[in-house]
């Protein structure tokens, strides 16, 4: 990583986080209407300043489908004069994943110099300011609720211990202010000092837990499991990146830049996609996937719609597929320009909303929603995602009846993931079909 200056701004945003909140460590993400979290997985690359349009066109035809942008911070190193709105939509339109990260202050032992540091007295406040400018930063851009926005802590003397705890509180600021904005938290680490603790501090009631990582260790291997200083049951369902090469020059298309490479599997900026209308009638927008939900207006036809992303609903002409736009309206999309009209679209992500394990031990998923139906795959580790698409009622557990359909088509009870209701359905989830 490479830093340097900016400035420091930061808008009224909800979420004050002056000392531990008893939801810790699993504090929940307060989706609103039109969020929903994207992941990507495979190889991705980072630049001090963020390609142009032609050069990523041109990249296209490389291995990497990920690229990172800094979005912010008070020590960002490089101008940004291509990082924009309509850079951010476009790039995402040619099929790009985009990885935002902040690099705002530093623990105060950092091995730099000339960077603007916390401490640990000022880290709480200092993590919650600079969590609000990214929130600001990113909405700016473009990157919709239920995006992950990646901290950068650089390498640190954690042999100070009151520097590591000041690590930690800032952490924790980050990943509470953004959960109660909408956003997923994750965190860009040096395996030698941050990762490790983090690691340590990782079912600790006193702090809340990132949900994600991005671990820095220049060793040329990809894997994502394996690594040192942490386990492989910690953030281990699509929650990990790892930057495995530092700088060096790579040519694709004909363009070549100066890049650190990262293997990645992890969620990452939600961006919305431009359609449009089909139908030849006003398309009604409802509250939810289905026809039975109420109608709250209509788009013309020939009209264009953002098109966050799409879900299973009741099925609506030649399909069952359903879109999400970033009003928080649902539309069929059989009457959407998406590249299919009966089933699911590559170019768009499924909706999910995902919530972090908070069971004790490993939680058990099972083939359908109740106790009845057979354990099915792994258990979820503690502090895993459950990356839900959808809540059903079946068995009741301990005060709701309430179960979340994951990604992978399995179910796992929602008494034991970090939602917004701990007894009944979350808004905005929808009901499963």
């Amino acid at each position: 990583m490479t830093l340097g200056i900016s400035s420091l701004t930061s808008a009224l945003i909800v979420g004050t986080v002056n000392a531990p909140a008893v939801a810790e460590p699993e504090t929940p993400v307060s989706y609103p209407s039109g969020a929903s979290a994207t992941r990507t997985s495979g190889l991705g690359f980072d630049t001090c300043t963020a390609p142009s349009r032609s050069a990523l066109r041109a990249w296209r035809q490389s291995p990497y489908s990920t690229v990172n942008v800094y979005i912010g911070g008070i020590n960002r190193a490089c101008r940004q004069p291509e990082l924009s709105r309509s850079w951010v939509r476009d790039v995402t339109a040619m099929g790009w994943d985009l990885l935002p990260t902040y690099v705002g202050r530093q623990p105060y032992c950092v091995n730099a110099r000339g960077m603007s540091t916390f401490t640990k007295s000022d880290a709480y406040r200092l993590g919650r300011t600079n969590a609000q400018h990214a929130i600001g930063k990113a909405e700016e851009l473009g990157m919709a609720r239920g995006s992950a926005l990646y901290a950068d802590i650089e390498h640190y003397d954690r042999s100070d211990r009151d520097c590591a705890t000041a690590v930690r509180r800032y952490v924790s600021a980050w990943t509470s202010t953004l959960h109660a904005n909408g956003y997923l938290a994750g965190v860009y680490l040096h395996h030698a000092s941050g990762l490790q603790d983090l690691s340590t501090s990782y079912g600790s009631a006193h702090y809340a837990r990132p949900d994600a990582i991005w671990l820095a260790r220049w060793d040329r291997d990809t894997s994502l499991r394996g690594w040192p200083n942490t386990a492989d049951s910690k953030w281990s369902v699509h929650q990990r990146a790892k930057q495995y090469r530092g700088e060096h020059k790579t040519t694709n298309g004909g363009v070549t830049l100066n890049i650190d490479s990262n293997s990645i599997d992890a969620p990452v900026a939600t961006v919305a996609r431009r359609y449009r209308v089909t139908s030849s009638v006003s398309l009604n927008a409802r509250t939810g996937p289905g026809t039975s939900y109420g109608a709250t207006g209509g788009h013309a036809p020939g009209s264009t719609l953002s098109v966050i992303c799409q879900a299973r609903g009741a099925k609506a002409g030649s399909t069952s597929v359903w879109d999400l736009l970033a009003d928080g309206t649902w539309v069929s999309d059989g009457y959407v320009s998406t590249p299919s009209n009966t089933g699911f679209s590559r170019a768009l992500p499924r909706c999910k909303w995902p919530g972090q394990v908070s069971s004790t031990g490993p939680l058990n998923a099972r083939s359908g929603p109740g106790t009845s139906h057979a354990r099915s795959g792994s258990p979820l580790p503690s502090g895993s995602l459950a990356w839900i698409v959808c809540q059903k009622r079946g068995t009741r557990i301990d005060g709701t009846s309430v179960w979340n359909k994951l990604a992978d088509g399995r179910w796992v009870t929602d008494h034991y993931v970090s939602t917004r209701s701990a007894t009944s359905w979350s808004s905005p989830i929808p009901r499963c079909p």
